[in-house]
């Protein structure tokens, strides 16, 4: 009886980071049973399709419910997990093949595929090794209160950008019964803190909203974010402010203090900035506002920036692909916008530039866009009585007695910076402004984040390839698209895979940002498409896969969508709400 009672008060003086860390061990042993018994069906020489499907849908469920935990201290390990189904290149050309639940999905449904009987057990094989990792973590490695915090709001961030949208589970489309079980899952590791009870009935209305509304096509993703994940998150929130926990911030795009994913502050344009001292004053917007609009930095002294990122087209210019400077031949690529550029990790359909700075370096250094030299524009530059009264203002140093070109990149990337606008209609409707969008355009906002798969490359709330929750990489797609509307065949360009030779990298190309897109017409990197209808025409039919290109390494689905012309018209008017205002 001694050794009891000192046992129970022991057990009681554990921390909640400490109870929660004992949950997640668990949680982790749970999925790893769960992948036990579907490697011995697996084995079975006359394995059964129907009960294999039914396990590894259970076993997703268990994965879900420590996947906050999972993508927050172990990403490097959850990638081989969860990841997508598509081999990853890092920006130094590393490949990492695809493994885990996905590529197991890709194996079960629609049907058993016999012939991967070894490859489905290799897998789950390894979803057991990387268990190990992950109980090693848990084991050894403290949880902060804080962090667990950060990771559960990231979490409902994940479930309204990704988990609702079929992301990592296209073909089952389990999406609302996995997001049940993270928000069950949430709602426990929350129990540990919130001794006021002020979250358990957003989470049981947001659990109890899922339940009620299970179909995939007709889910409303507009009002289980606007009333049930909004509410959620900023209540989450609110209780770690309460609690007054002792948080480190990180630089990071999606800011740590954000309530919701639409808080108006709620993204930070100097996460991609080269270091601390490249971060944005209104000093350096000034200069780089002149020097965007001042041909000054090109060669033959015409050409400036805005020549071809015109305001009022929303910084693109309207043309196919802009002409060579001093010249009547085309550029390769058509002009992307400049509007919310800051919220991508890199620059150019290439994405070849790493940052702001970089890419206004290669544009005026390139002899068919500017040809200028940054060398002689600095000295022009600190001739010029004007600009050397303002890179002084906005650059203090003691004893100046030049302009570096460090500062020009800077300034300029400092403007761009600035050309962030987040304060679409739709903004307003996520704001809580309902009458701030149509029902058409609410419809066309939940086939965009459905049926017609939009969101699972463009993600909200930016709507670009910066990939959420932490938004923190800007991702490749290869879709197909053809070199011209008479033309049955890809576009020549290989994209991507002229700075890293990695064959999958073959005519992929950055995934732009569709705010404003209704104003950037034509589309794609060549120009090929001229209105938002064509676009969805060829998404519709299954990108280049679909038109009868032979594409080996397409990353989008070859499926046709099948959505109707009233639908495709929905997804169109959802896409001019993101129009800035």
């Amino acid at each position: 009886m001694a050794a009891f009672s000192f046992l129970s008060c022991h057990q009681k003086k554990q921390t909640a980071e400490q109870q929660i860390a004992g949950l997640l061990i668990r949680q982790v042993d749970s999925f790893s049973n769960d992948c036990n018994v579907m490697l011995a069906e697996a084995a079975n020489k006359n394995c059964d399709e129907n009960k294999l499907q039914q396990l590894f849908l259970q076993t997703r469920i268990a994965y879900k419910k420590f996947e906050w935990a999972a993508e927050y201290f172990e990403p490097a390990t959850s990638r081989f997990v969860n990841g997508p189904p598509v081999q990853e290149i890092e920006f130094t050309g590393q490949a990492f093949q695809p493994a885990g639940l996905q590529i197991i999905e890709s194996f079960l449904f629609p049907k058993f595929d016999t012939t991967k009987q070894t490859d489905l057990i290799n897998q789950l094989n390894l979803l057991q090794a990387k268990c190990n990792v992950y109980k090693m973590h848990f084991k050894n490695v403290d949880i902060l209160d804080w962090q667990v915090f950060d990771a559960v709001k990231l979490e409902v961030f994940r479930i309204e950008t990704l988990g609702i949208t079929g992301f990592d589970n296209q073909l089952t489309l389990k999406s609302i019964d996995e997001s049940k079980a993270s928000l069950q899952s949430l709602q426990n590791v929350l129990s540990y803190y919130d001794k006021n009870k002020t979250l358990p009935a957003r989470f049981i209305e947001s659990i109890n909203y899922l339940n009620r509304h299970t179909d995939f096509n007709s889910f409303n993703r507009a009002q289980f974010i606007t009333a049930y994940c909004n509410p959620l998150t900023t209540g989450i929130s609110d209780l770690e402010n309460q609690l007054n926990l002792h948080i480190i911030r990180y630089n990071r795009l999606l800011n740590q203090y954000a309530k919701t994913l639409f808080d108006t502050n709620a993204f930070n344009v100097n996460a991609f900035a080269p270091d601390q001292s490249a971060f944005v004053t209104s000093e350096k917007i000034v200069i780089g506002k002149k020097l965007f609009f001042d041909p000054i930095l090109s060669g033959n002294g015409i050409r400036s920036c805005a020549s071809c990122h015109q305001p009022d087209k929303a910084f693109t210019d309207g043309l196919v692909k802009n002409k060579m400077i001093n010249s009547n031949k085309t550029l390769a690529r058509n002009t992307p916008t400049l509007l919310n550029a800051a919220l991508q990790a890199a620059q150019f359909y290439d994405m070849r530039a790493n940052t702001l700075e970089d890419q206004s370096h290669d544009v005026v250094q390139s002899a068919v866009e500017m040809h200028g030299s940054m060398q002689l524009s600095v000295q022009k530059l600190w001739n010029d009585s004007m600009y050397r009264k303002l890179f002084s203002i906005a650059f203090p140093k003691k004893n100046r007695t030049n302009i570096d070109t460090l500062e020009i990149m800077n300034a300029i990337g400092s403007y761009v910076r600035s050309l962030v606008f987040l304060n679409s209609r739709f903004d307003k409707y996520m704001r809580g402004d309902s009458s701030a969008l149509t029902a058409n355009e609410v419809n066309g906002f939940n086939l965009f984040m459905g049926k017609a798969k939009c969101a699972t490359c463009h993600y909200m709330p930016l709507f670009n390839g910066t990939f959420p929750p932490r938004y923190m990489k800007t991702e490749v797609e290869v879709i197909g698209v053809p070199s011209s509307l008479e033309e049955n065949k890809i576009d020549t360009d290989l994209g991507r895979y002229n700075i890293i030779q990695v064959a999958s990298l073959k005519h992929s190309f950055k995934i732009p940002t569709l705010r404003n897109a209704a104003k950037t017409a034509p589309y794609m990197h060549n120009g090929v498409f001229t209105t938002l209808q064509q676009v969805m025409d060829f998404y519709n039919k299954g990108g280049g896969v679909g038109l009868g290109f032979k594409i080996d390494n397409q990353t989008l689905p070859f499926d046709k969508l099948n959505l109707s012309q009233t639908e495709m018209q929905d997804v169109i008017a959802f896409i001019k709400s993101l129009n800035s205002e």
